[in-house]
């Protein structure tokens, strides 16, 4: 859509809009090498970003494949900061040559910038440093920082252990020895007498499960609690039982990787390497 958009703010400027001066203003910003490479920056996290967005997202929340899903995002984003230079400088570089927008010697020193315009003097570095070093090392590092923030270890053994409980497809992700380290997280709730008690019942009754009709058509954990408790199976597990309904009242929080966060986060950075 750049060709047109920028065919359509030419028009306005030609025809004389009657904010013409800030037209101008947006017609000459982004046919720039420094809007190009932040645009292409940003196209680039969210890329990496979109599948396990995507799945946090979903209603039928698949959390071992979010999980994974994690864990593939990290790994993403580690190998693009190491690798993905030279591939986003080509990106960036072919596009301004398709597009006409001049580029930089990127040997030069990096001007100053405030408040986004560029002065006359000049920082102690070149510019591939500035949006090697400034903009793109920073852009990733802060998307690793908050991905570890938002799903500390804590919290993903937590969602493991819910995603272990999950019925569908005849308990399929089931592992006790993760059900009962999300339970010691919660030593109030469950002390070693009811942690041996969840392992005994775990080995008499999730086993059985799978095979037992009244549980073949289960796809949440919300839909093995109702069963249980209208089939009466919940007297018998009262510690698993406790334990589903604990799985099911914890504030988890899944908060997803918006792209509206994702470009706050780019301009955020944007606004502070120019304040420098």
């Amino acid at each position: 859509m750049f060709s047109p958009i920028v065919d359509v703010l030419d028009a306005l400027v030609l025809a004389g809009d009657d904010d013409i001066a800030k037209t101008q203003a947006i017609l000459d910003g982004i046919q720039t090498f420094d809007f190009a490479f932040t645009v292409h920056l940003m196209k680039l996290v969210m890329g990496v970003t979109y599948s396990f967005s995507l799945s946090l997202q979903r209603r039928d929340q698949d959390i071992a494949n979010a999980i994974r899903l994690l864990h593939t995002t990290k790994r993403q984003f580690q190998m693009t900061r190491d690798e993905g230079w030279d591939s986003l400088m080509n990106d960036v570089t072919s596009f301004c040559a398709k597009h006409d927008i001049e580029i930089p010697n990127m040997d030069e020193l990096a001007p100053l910038r405030t408040r986004g315009k560029p002065k006359r003097r000049r920082l102690d570095v070149t510019l591939e440093h500035y949006y090697r070093v400034n903009v793109f090392y920073t852009i990733l590092d802060m998307q690793i920082q908050e991905l570890d923030s938002r799903f500390p270890e804590n919290s993903t053994e937590l969602l493991i252990g819910i995603a272990c409980l999950n019925p569908a497809n005849s308990f399929s992700n089931y592992n006790k020895e993760k059900v009962l380290k999300m339970a010691k997280l919660y030593p109030d709730d469950f002390d070693d007498l009811a942690i041996d008690c969840l392992s005994f019942e775990l080995d008499a009754f999730v086993g059985n499960f799978a095979t037992d009709e009244r549980f073949s058509n289960l796809a949440t954990p919300g839909e093995l609690s109702k069963t249980l408790f209208r089939t009466k199976l919940y007297k018998s597990c009262p510690t698993f039982f406790k334990f589903l309904k604990l799985t099911l009242i914890l504030p988890v929080s899944t908060a997803t990787v918006e792209k509206s966060v994702l470009c706050n986060d780019v301009y955020q950075v944007r606004l502070t390497q120019q304040n420098l």
